[in-house]
């Protein structure tokens, strides 16, 4: 990866958060990347040790089945980490993929969790969302 791809939200308005959450949707991705149990487990975990985070468990990832209505089934990945969590929902039929990462730390690597995404995945296009958590949360309790 450049080193453009690691650049690190700062706070706006020097305020800090809680946490950072990105959320990301993926388009056009392969069906067969996208329905293999495997890959989504291994994502997870590498993932998680791009980031730095560390596990708390084993990743759980469940087939989720045809609902009849707009999903029409994938899986479904979890990982708990000590900073919070990471989640992958597949969706082959579609091309579609739905994940997010929910750290406790500021500085999340955006532009790095689009690409790893984009590339594991081969996804053709993607869009994020960057939140702030935690506005609120006692400035003095955050280091």
């Amino acid at each position: 990866m450049a080193s453009d791809q690691l650049l690190v939200n700062e706070p706006r308005d020097g305020l800090e958060q809680f946490g950072e959450h990105i959320t990301l949707d993926g388009y056009g991705g392969d069906p067969v990347v996208l329905n293999n149990e495997g890959l989504v487990r291994s994502a997870l975990i590498d993932l998680c040790d791009l980031l730095g985070m560390h596990p708390l468990a084993s990743p759980m990832v469940v087939p989720a089945p045809d609902n009849q209505l707009k999903d029409p089934g994938g899986w479904s990945g979890f990982l708990i980490v000590a900073e919070s969590h990471i989640s992958i929902h597949t969706f082959p039929k579609r091309r579609f993929l739905s994940a997010d990462a929910y750290t406790c730390r500021n500085g999340i690597r955006v532009a790095t969790i689009t690409t790893f995404f984009t590339e594991r995945f081969a996804l053709n296009e993607v869009e994020t969302n960057f939140i702030k958590r935690g506005l609120r949360y006692p400035a003095r309790n955050i280091a």
